[in-house]
């Protein structure tokens, strides 16, 4: 990992549980200083001109209009780096984000290491180029060409994969939610992110699609599909 100098960290997410032991994380690792962890951006942008982090590691969840708010963040801090750390990994949004000018996208299903990769590199003034960025420009790539149906070219992730599973078992949001210590509106959101990425409408319609591409375990006693909650 390159040598550069002290960086300063600031981050918001909706869990506090997470951006607690992710600030603890940040503290332990040379040359990274976590200035506060927020459940709010909200609550961190109160406090940016006092604070002037260098970066700023974000959620996307809990933001009805992720562009305004970056706009808002860059006029309070001109320099800030922003860089997002979710569970989100919709291709339009990504588009979105990158065009708005962050500096990362990093998957929370990713190992620790490639967020401070991340964080490096922003550092450096550069853009990262992590496995949800570089999946989304060959997507991107494949779909300017018309060469495979949206659902063919978007895979799913692992977490993504797990939730259609716990859906087909007929879990209940909150239930899902419990599994992966996580708000009810964070499920919700990975469930709408999917029907937007495959193109598909409803929760009857991803778990068709999950059992026609082998993605879920089907038990010998098929469950009886819920409506969406």
């Amino acid at each position: 990992m390159p040598v550069v100098k002290s960086i300063s960290i600031a981050i918001a997410d909706e869990s506090f549980l997470f951006a607690k032991v992710l600030k603890n994380y940040i503290i332990e690792q040379d040359r990274f200083h976590a200035l506060v962890h927020t459940v709010t951006l909200t609550d961190l942008i109160s406090q940016l001109e006092d604070l002037s982090p260098g970066i700023l590691l974000m959620d996307i969840l809990q933001q009805p209009n992720i562009t305004e708010t970056l706009i808002t963040v860059k006029d309070r801090c001109p320099d800030l780096k922003v860089i997002i750390l979710s569970m989100c990994e919709d291709p339009e949004l990504i588009n979105t984000l990158l065009n708005a000018g962050i500096y990362g996208y990093v998957s929370k299903m990713n190992e620790p290491e490639e967020l401070l990769d991340a964080i490096i590199a922003a550092a450096e003034e550069k853009i990262h180029r992590s496995s949800v960025i570089t999946d989304f420009l060959y997507q991107k790539q494949q779909r300017k060409y018309g060469m495979f149906s949206k659902a063919d070219t978007i895979s799913l992730n692992n977490r993504e994969r797990k939730v259609l599973q716990l859906l087909w078992e007929e879990k209940s949001t909150r239930e899902i939610a419990s599994e992966f210590f996580l708000s009810t509106k964070s499920i919700e959101k990975i469930r709408q992110d999917m029907k937007e990425k495959l193109g598909i409408k409803s929760t009857v319609g991803l778990l068709k699609y999950a059992i026609s591409n082998n993605i879920i375990s089907v038990s010998a006693a098929e469950p009886c599909v819920r409506s969406e909650r």
